[in-house]
């Protein structure tokens, strides 16, 4: 059994310093949005690095010589409206992430997910 870490306070009110109104929190440029993407990203960064073996900026050492090879950009739909994010690639094109698939453009449950968030605080 996994178990969860909480976040930090200090951190928390860092990211609600400039809160508001609702809009700031859930709006089409709000907190929520802009760590939904930022979350998002750095996940995928995580799973490239582990795809090839290597770090960015690391010397190549897998066999293949498979490598980082810049970011494509999509745009997830979801009940929470739409969401542009940055997806890393290799230059064989066999990275597949294991968060959204490569052809994938909906993101469904996410929506969901933030609710029952809510509905625990």
């Amino acid at each position: 059994m996994t178990t969860r870490k909480s976040l930090p306070t200090d951190l928390i009110d860092s990211l609600l310093a400039d809160y508001k109104k609702p809009e700031d929190l859930i709006g089409e440029n709000g907190l929520l949005k802009q760590l939904t993407k930022a979350l998002f990203e750095r996940a995928l960064q995580a799973e490239i690095t582990e795809h090839p073996g290597h770090d960015k900026h690391e010397t190549v050492t897998n066999p293949t010589g498979n490598a980082r090879n810049d970011k494509s950009h999509k745009t997830l739909k979801g009940e929470f409206d739409e969401l542009s994010i940055e997806i890393p690639r290799d230059r064989e094109g066999s990275f597949e992430p294991r968060m959204i698939s490569k052809h994938q453009t909906r993101w469904v449950g996410f929506d969901d997910k933030i609710l029952s968030l809510y509905a625990v605080a």
